[in-house]
C-alpha cells in the first residue's frame, strides 16, 4: 500500500516518505487530533494481505504499545494495515559511528541508556531480536531511543517458527536486491538466532555486544562478501577482545559467548559491568573485598586442582575429536524475475561448480529457447553462456573451468566465462554426463547405455549397454579415484521404488546394485575411502554412508530433505553437491513439475475459445477424423495418451502404467490410435478396451507419426537406434485386420547427416512435410512421397510444426509466436507453393493440429500455476551441508 504525500491515513496526513527496509516503508505524518507528527510505517503485503497474520501482528503491536520507557520509540497504534509510532529526531548510532570512534565517556553513556531500555523490556517478557546501530536515534539531547522493539515477531510468519532442529536455519535471500539488509542484519545475529533455534533476551545480550564492539573500534565485528560468509563468522570467529580497551573486555566476553548458558543471562548484569568502568571514569574508588572474604582460598585451589585435572583431560579429548561441525546454512537463490528455470528432464537443471562457488543452470528468458546461465555466487547477476541454445544436462570439468552440456545432437563444452561452443562428438539423446580428472567423459544415452569421450574431443567408446529393457542409465557420476561410475538404472516400466542405484567398476566392468528405490545419485565424499551417497525417491532426499574401497553402503540410508523437486516425467530429482559439501536443488511444492498448458481454438484473426478448458500438462493433441473426439500425451506421473469427447467433455485414459508414451494420431477410420515410445510405435483401440500393442519395435525412438489418408503406411521419426544420434524419418507398412493393426518392414524415407522430424503426410497422400535443421535453422520443407528427389522449402524465418488443411490446399506451420500459412498447387510431379503469410500474430502457444474445414487451429497455451512461486525461491543453496550429514548420518566404521 504505497503512500504519496498528501495522502490521508484515518486522521493522520501524510507529509514525506522517511525510508523503507524490510519491515515496510517509513512515512512522516502529522495528527489532524493531537497536532504531532508522528511515522507511519505501511505493513508489507504478506502481512496487510493475510487476515490471520495481519491478526496476529495487531495483537502482539497491542503488547509493544504497552511498553512505556523514555528509552524505547512508542507505539501509538495500528491504523488501516499501517503502524503509528513516535517519530524520532536525530541521527541513528550507525550514522554517528560512521563517523568515527566514540569517546569513552559518550559511549558509556549511550552503552548505559541502551541497557537501561532493555532491562526495562525484557522485565516485560519482551526481546528485541532485531537489535543494530540502525535501530538506535540518538535525538539532539544525546538522548537514546531504541526503535522497532519486538516487531521483529509481530511481523514474523506464523507458519516458520523457529524450532531446535538444526535444519531449520535461517532462511535469507541470496540476491542483489536486498543483499545489504540482510546483511546488516546477519552481522548481528546471536548464534542460536542464525541456527533457527528458539531466541529468548539472551539473543539482545549477544547483539549488545556487538554494538559495544563496533562503537568501540569503529569496526562491523563479523564482515563478509556475502551472507554465507557473515553468517559463518558469527557462528564461528573468537572475537579479538584485545581490540577493545581493558575494562570492556569482561563484559564483551560475557556478552559474546556463544555457548547461550554461559552468556549474561540479563541485561542488567551488562549495566553493572558497564557501571564499574563509569565509577572508575568518574575516580570513585574500586571496591576491595574485607579480610574475612578470604576464606574460600583453600577451596578455591582445590576447584583449581580440579580445573587443571579435567582440562588436560580435555586438551587430549580435543586432540582427537573431529574438528568442530560448522552450522547449517540455508539460502535462496534469486535467479532474477525475468529468468524461468527449465522443466525437469533427465539430470538436474542446477548445478553447482565443484569448488561450490559457481551456479550454472539452465533457464529461458520470455520464453525463448532454453539455455545455459552462469552466476558466481558472490556476484549479483548471472549472465548466458552464449550459443548453449537447446542445452540440457549441463555438467562442470573437474577444475570448475568449463561446462559440459548435450543440446541439439551434440555433446559440447563451453569455458564459464563464455567463448565459443567447443563441439565434442555426436550424441543422439543424453541421461547426464560426467568430467573424470583423467580427461575422459562419461556421457549417458537413452536405450543404449553409458560411453566414454576424451574430453578434448572424439568418438563414443562404450562403456556400459542397457540391460533387461532398461530405458537408460541416467545421471552418472565419476567416483573419486577415478575407479568407477555411480548412476541410476531406469527400468522399461518408471517407477521410483523400482529405480536402482548402480555403480561400474571400471576396472573389471562389474555392476552392482547399491540402493533400490532410488534415483539421482551423488557421492559426497567425507574422509579417505568414506563418505555419503545422496539419492532422491520423488521429493525426498536420502544419504547413507559408503565405503568407496568396497564400493557398498554401509548402514541405514535416512531421510535428510523432503522438498526437493523432481520431474514427473523422468523421474529425475533435481539437487546437486559440491566438493566443499555445498548442496543446491530446486524445492518442490512450488512451481508445477509439469508445465500447465489449456487446449484452444484459434482463429486467423486470434481470437481464441477453450476447447479443453481445464489446464493440464498437455503436450501433443491431434483431432479425430470426425472432429469428435481429441487424443493427447498428458504428462501426469509419466506421459500418458488420453482421450478427449468434446461432446460429452470427458476424459479416458489408453494408457495406464507410469511410461513415456508420445505423440498420438489417429488412424483414418479412428479405430484405433498410434503414438510413440522410447521402445517404438505403439497402437490401441481407440475406446480403451485392450491393452496397447507394440507396431513398429526398434532398438531407439520412435516419434511423431503420421498416418496416410489411405490408412496403409505411417511415417514416424525415429532416433537412438539405426539412425544413431540423428532424428531421421521412416515409414512402415500398416495393415489393419480383426485383431486390429500388423506393420510390415520400415524403410528410410530420408538419410540425412541432419535432424529431419515431425514429418505430415498430405490429405492426398502425395507429400509429405517436415521439418529440418539443414540449413542451419530449423526450416519446413516438402518432399514427394514416395520420394522422387524433389525438395521445396516452405519457411523463409524459421519453421516448425507442419499440418496441413483437410479441406483447402494450404499448410500451416509456426514461426515464433505466429502462424503462417502457405497455399499451393500441384503441377506434374512439382509442388507449387505460394509465399508465406501471415496467418494469425497471436498464436500464444503451440500449433498442434487444425480443425476439418482448415478454419480454426489447436493450439496448447500456456498458462501460469497460480501457486508458482518466483525462480528466486526456487532454488535452493545449503551449506555445511556435509557437516549437517555428519551430524545425522554417522558414517560406519569400516
Amino acid at each position: 500500500m504505497p503512500l504519496s504525500v498528501g495522502d490521508q491515513l484515518g486522521h493522520y496526513k501524510i507529509l514525506s516518505m522517511i525510508g523503507k527496509g524490510g519491515m515496510g516503508e517509513v512515512y512522516r505524518a502529522i495528527d489532524s487530533k493531537l497536532e504531532r507528527d508522528v511515522a507511519i510505517k505501511v505493513l508489507p503485503e504478506a502481512v496487510a494481505s493475510d487476515p490471520e497474520r495481519l491478526a496476529r501482528f495487531e495483537r502482539e503491536a497491542r503488547v509493544l504499545a504497552s511498553l512505556n520507557h523514555p528509552g524505547i520509540a512508542s507505539i501509538y497504534g495500528v491504523e488501516d494495515r499501517a503502524l503509528v509510532m513516535e517519530l524520532v529526531p536525530g541521527p541513528t548510532l550507525a550514522d554517528r559511528i560512521a563517523q568515527g570512534l566514540f569517546p569513552a565517556e559518550e559511549a558509556l553513556d549511550i552503552l548505559l541508556q541502551i541497557a537501561e531500555a532493555f532491562e526495562y523490556a525484557h522485565e516485560k517478557g519482551i526481546v528485541h531480536r532485531d537489535l543494530k546501530p540502525a535501530n538506535i536515534k540518538i535525538d539532539p539531547e544525546d538522548k537514546v531511543k531504541i526503535l522497532d522493539f519486538g516487531l521483529a515477531k509481530a511481523f514474523a510468519d506464523p507458519m516458520a517458527g523457529a524450532s531446535d532442529d538444526p535444519t531449520n536455519s535461517p532462511t535469507v535471500t541470496l540476491g542483489g536486491t536486498i543483499a545489504g539488509t540482510i546483511l546488516g542484519t546477519a552481522a548481528y545475529m546471536a548464534p542460536e538466532q542464525a541456527r533457527g533455534k528458539k531466541v529468548d533476551k539472551r539473543a539482545d545480550i549477544w547483539a549488545f555486544g556487538v554494538v559495544v564492539w563496533e562503537m568501540l573500534t569503529g569496526e562491523r565485528l563479523f564482515k563478509g562478501e556475502t551472507t554465507v560468509e557473515v553468517l559463518g563468522k558469527v557462528l564461528e570467529q573468537r572475537p579479538d577482545l584485545d581490540r577493545v580497551p581493558e575494562k570492556f573486555r569482561k563484559l564483551l566476553a560475557r556478552c559474546l559467548d556463544r555457548n547461550v548458558k554461559d552468556r549474561l543471562r540479563d541485561i542488567g548484569e551488562a549495566r553493572f559491568l558497564l557501571e564499574e568502568p563509569a565509577a572508575q571514569q568518574a575516580g570513585a574508588p574500586t571496591p576491595q573485598p574485607s579480610a574475612s572474604r578470604f576464606g574460600w582460598i583453600p577451596w578455591a585451589a582445590a576447584a583449581v586442582a580440579i580445573f587443571a585435572a579435567a582440562a588436560t583431560s580435555w586438551i587430549a579429548y580435543r586432540a582427537t575429536r573431529p574438528a568442530e561441525l560448522k552450522p547449517l546454512v540455508r539460502l535462496d537463490v534469486d535467479l532474477g524475475s525475468d529468468v524461468s528455470l527449465a522443466s525437469p528432464s533427465g539430470s538436474s537443471s542446477v548445478i553447482l561448480s565443484p569448488d561450490g562457488t559457481r551456479l550454472v543452470y539452465i533457464g529461458s528468458v520470455a520464453r525463448g529457447d532454453r539455455r545455459l546461465f552462469t552466476r558466481k555466487l558472490d556476484q549479483p547477476k548471472a549472465t548466458e553462456l552464449p550459443g548453449t541454445e537447446g542445452a540440457s544436462s549441463p555438467f562442470f570439468s573437474p577444475d570448475g573451468q568449463w561446462v559440459g552440456f548435450f543440446g541439439r545432437g551434440k555433446l559440447g563444452k563451453i569455458s564459464v566465462e563464455g567463448g565459443a561452443v567447443v563441439p565434442l562428438t555426436d550424441a543422439n539423446g543424453s541421461t547426464g554426463s560426467s568430467w573424470g580428472e583423467d580427461g575422459n567423459i562419461v556421457h549417458g544415452i537413452v536405450l543404449r547405455g553409458l560411453f566414454r569421450v576424451p574430453d578434448a574431443g572424439g568418438n563414443l567408446a562404450p562403456l556400459l549397454e542397457v540391460s533387461n529393457g532398461e530405458l537408460g542409465l541416467l545421471a552418472p557420476q565419476i567416483l573419486p579415484r577415478g575407479k568407477a561410475v555411480l548412476f541410476a538404472a531406469f527400468p522399461s516400466a518408471p517407477n521410483p521404488d523400482t529405480n536402482t542405484i548402480d555403480v561400474l567398476s571400471l576396472s573389471d566392468r562389474r555392476r552392482k546394485t547399491v540402493v533400490r528405490g532410488g534415483m539421482s545419485a551423488r557421492y559426497l565424499a567425507a574422509s579417505t575411502g568414506m563418505g555419503y551417497l545422496l539419492y532422491a525417491n520423488k521429493t525426498t532426499l536420502f544419504a547413507v554412508p559408503f565405503d568407496l574401497d568396497k564400493l557398498q553402503t554401509r548402514g541405514t540410508a535416512l531421510p535428510v530433505l523432503d522438498d526437493v523437486k523432481f520431474g514427473s516425467g523422468s523421474f529425475e530429482s533435481q539437487f546437486d553437491v559440491s566438493r566443499n559439501g555445498t548442496l543446491v536443488y530446486r524445492k518442490a511444492g512450488g512451481a508445477s513439475d509439469t508445465p500447465l498448458r489449456t487446449i484452444q481454438w484459434l482463429d486467423a484473426t486470434g481470437k481464441g475459445q477453450p476447447l479443453v478448458a481445464q489446464p493440464a500438462g498437455y503436450a501433443a493433441a491431434h483431432l479425430s477424423p470426425d472432429g469428435k473426439r481429441l487424443a493427447a500425451e498428458v504428462l501426469e506421473s509419466g506421459r500418458g495418451i488420453q482421450v478427449y469427447d468434446l461432446q460429452r467433455e470427458t476424459w479416458s485414459k489408453l494408457t495406464f502404467d507410469h511410461g513415456l508414451y508420445y505423440y498420438p494420431i489417429w488412424n483414418p477410420d479412428g479405430r484405433y490410435v498410434v503414438f510413440g515410445s522410447l521402445t517404438g510405435l505403439l497402437w490401441t483401440r481407440a475406446d480403451g478396451s485392450g491393452q496397447p500393442q507394440p507396431l513398429s519395435p526398434g532398438k531407439g525412438r520412435q516419434l511423431w507419426p503420421s498416418y496416410s489418408p489411405d490408412g496403409k503406411r505411417v511415417a514416424y521419426v525415429e532416433v537412438g537406434g539405426q539412425s544413431s544420434s540423428l532424428y531421421q524419418i521412416w515409414t512402415v507398412p500398416v495393415e489393419q485386420n480383426g485383431a486390429g493393426l500388423k506393420a510390415g518392414t520400415p524403410q528410410q524415407f530420408l538419410k540425412s547427416q541432419f535432424n529431419d522430424n515431425q514429418p505430415a503426410f498430405s490429405p492426398d497422400g502425395k507429400w509429405l512435410a517436415y521439418q529440418s535443421d539443414s540449413s542451419g535453422k530449423t526450416e519446413v520443407y516438402v518432399r514427394a512421397f514416395p520420394d522422387n528427389g524433389g525438395l521445396w522449402k516452405i519457411s523463409t524465418n524459421g519453421g516448425t510444426a507442419p499440418v496441413w488443411s483437410r479441406g483447402a490446399h494450404e499448410l500451416l506451420y509456426q514461426t515464433g509466436d505466429q502462424i503462417m500459412g502457405v497455399s499451393y498447387s500441384v503441377k506434374g510431379d512439382a509442388f507449387v507453393p505460394d509465399k508465406s503469410r501471415v496467418w494469425t500474430t497471436k498464436a500464444g502457444g503451440t500449433l498442434a493440429d487444425l480443425s476439418q474445414d482448415g478454419k480454426h487451429a489447436v493450439v496448447l497455451s500456456s498458462v501460469d500455476a497460480p501457486e508458482a512461486p518466483t525462480a528466486e525461491h526456487e532454488v535452493v543453496l545449503i551449506e555445511n551441508f556435509l557437516d549437517e550429514l555428519r551430524r545425522k548420518v554417522p558414517l560406519s566404521e569400516k
